[in-house]
């Protein structure tokens, strides 16, 4: 919970300068005293309010949020007390916070805190929640969303008051062909169970012998149309509707629908790798699609009557589920905060069935899937009445996906390796610093995580030589992986031109070269290192230095058509077969 320490740092940021509005956040106010102090304290009892009905904040009461500097510091004189005792007077249920008094350059100041509440409170009949730096009014369907979520309540385990007798046959069915896939041999035996043995087994029959709300959901279509997904598929993300298909059949029934509806409208691509195999890659990942579909239908709000709505394009997958995250789960943290859901019977019975993967990995599963074909990781977004997950796909990236086909597969699937792995398309450098908000990691962590991709048995990146001994360094890719990915590094693309004047310039100054310095200094591979120098050697530019044909020992040196000293590029390349793996670090754009 933010606190005194909080409030000390951000203060002194104020007085070193900062404008106090610029430092306010989802979990810091600043606030003043004007000339009624009835008003003033009712002003900070929603504010504390707003923050206890959120993740818990702090206010820092005499500091003016729009002047800059010292003069920001305008004093309080109310009494921690008082000041408490008249915020529990006046929310409803009364809210307890923490009151300290803080002198500040000499002037007084009162710091409030308090941490998320397990309940909702009001001030004047109205509740508030911290969204940003604003105080934003719940609905009643969000204040009863809240409380069940941070009660525990769990929805999907009440008895639903349906008979096992109305188990549809067809939902049966699928539930036996999920699990007869699932790659736990366990959960695979299920399948052989009788109809109820498989009620049980997947913990949806109540002690009265009737369906939970998550078994009428999963098996029958008699809870109030709550099973209801509307599937729209458009031929561009913002053209006309071509198919617009609302499910009411049981989930498992719909899933499968979806499912098949959403794999038949995705393209592929083929991708050979080195050893001859060919891989098939969907525009949209298949796994990334199936949690997004999954996860939706898993924790969504069912208190809400609202549809889970699937919207689908050929390279954008679009999936909003009623209600907003699970208390304490955001945007910002969804990769890496602890899993929790509001609905962990339901999650527990698809998890088992083996449609979603175990608790916590789900949307990394995403992450890594997308980024493994060059696509950018799943954006989340919520506006509290609803979730929006969104992939963005297209062709995969065939020199990213080949080159993820040769790690170990527990690499593939890091969602970490695979999102710093992506960021080095485009960033020739990264640092913990810099790449951590992409993580959602603390920085701390995202150096371990960089440490580890540096190490063996990975050996993925390395640190620069000048930031060996930063406390964080720099990081880069390794020589292989450069190779391996050269053509599609945005920071390595060299025009016809721009290659031509590199090696002439190497030629002209050295009298002749390989075709591994070239290889090595332009970053290419075998092939491409070969096709260009054959066409300088077409043209004219170079001749064969050497009597060997083909191989390592071919050398190139001036031919008739070589530029003259006048012609010769003014900026000669200073590379040399011992440093080409740091000459070209200078200019390369960075993520720090």
């Amino acid at each position: 919970m933010p606190g005194i320490a909080d409030a000390r740092e951000a203060i002194a940021a104020v007085v070193a300068g900062h404008v106090p509005g610029d430092l306010e956040s989802s979990r810091l106010d600043f606030k003043t005293v004007g000339r009624s102090r009835n008003d003033a304290l009712e002003d900070l009892a929603d504010a504390m309010a707003c923050f206890a009905n959120a993740a818990g904040g702090t206010v820092v009461v005499g500091v003016a949020d729009s002047t800059m500097g010292p003069a920001a510091l305008v004093g309080c004189d109310l009494e921690p007390e008082r000041t408490k005792h008249r915020i529990f007077e006046l929310t409803n249920p009364g809210l307890v916070v923490s009151a300290e008094v803080l002198v500040v350059e000499g002037v007084r100041v009162l710091v409030l805190s308090t941490p998320s509440s397990p309940t909702v409170h009001a001030v004047r009949g109205r509740s508030h929640e911290r969204i940003g730096t604003s105080c934003m009014t719940m609905s009643p369907e969000r204040i009863a969303a809240v409380i069940a979520d941070r009660r525990g309540d769990d929805w999907s385990a009440e008895d639903s008051g349906t008979s096992l007798d109305h188990v549809d046959p067809v939902a049966m069915a699928q539930c036996r062909a999920f699990l007869a896939a699932h790659p736990d041999r366990t959960s695979r035996g299920y399948a052989e169970e009788a109809d109820r043995d498989v009620l049980r087994l997947l913990g949806v029959v109540t002690s009265r012998h009737t369906l939970t709300n998550a078994g009428a959901l999963l098996f029958t279509g008699r809870l109030d149309h709550r099973d209801q997904i509307s599937y729209v598929f458009r031929r561009t993300p913002t053209g006309a509707l071509v198919t617009n298909e609302n499910l009411q059949a049981p989930l498992l029934t719909a899933l499968r629908r979806v499912f098949d509806m959403i794999d038949g409208r995705l393209d592929r691509t083929s991708v050979n790798l080195p050893g001859g195999q060919q891989l098939q890659l969907a525009d949209l990942p298949s796994a990334a699609v199936r949690e997004a579909v999954v996860n939706a239908v898993m924790h969504r709000d069912y208190r809400r009557l609202d549809r889970t709505v699937i919207d689908h394009a050929p390279t954008r997958l679009a999936v909003t589920s009623p209600g907003d995250f699970v208390t304490g789960v955001t945007a910002q943290n969804i990769l890496t905060t602890s899993s929790r859901t509001r609905n962990p019977q339901l999650a527990s019975a698809i998890r088992t069935v083996g449609l979603a993967e175990t608790a916590g990995t789900g949307v990394d599963r995403m992450y890594a899937e997308m980024a493994r074909l060059g696509h950018q990781p799943p954006t989340f977004e919520s506006d509290l009445s609803s979730v929006r997950v969104t992939l963005l796909g297209g062709a995969p990236n065939s020199h990213m996906a080949r080159f993820v086909a040769t790690l170990p597969q527990h690499d593939a699937d890091d969602a970490d390796t695979m999102i710093v792995l992506l960021t080095l398309l485009t960033h020739a450098k990264v640092t913990a610093g810099g790449i951590a908000p992409l993580l959602q990691r603390p920085v701390d962590e995202t150096q371990s995580v960089l440490d580890r991709l540096s190490s063996a048995p990975v050996e993925l990146v390395e640190r620069t030589r000048q930031s060996i001994r930063w406390t964080h360094p720099e990081y880069r890719l390794r020589e292989h992986a450069v190779a391996a990915l050269g053509a599609v590094l945005t920071y390595r693309r060299r025009t016809a031109d721009e290659s031509d004047r590199k090696v002439l310039a190497l030629v002209a100054e050295s009298g002749e070269i390989s075709a591994r310095v070239v290889r090595l200094m332009l970053d290419l591979d075998p092939s491409s290192t070969s096709r260009l120098l054959a066409d300088m050697v077409a043209r004219g530019l170079l001749v064969k230095t050497s009597l060997a044909e083909r191989g390592r020992n071919v050398t190139y040196g001036k031919g008739p058509g070589f530029p003259t000293a006048k012609r010769t590029p003014t900026r000669a390349s200073s590379v040399q077969p011992s440093n080409v793996g740091t000459q070209l670090d200078d200019d390369r754009p960075s993520l720090t």
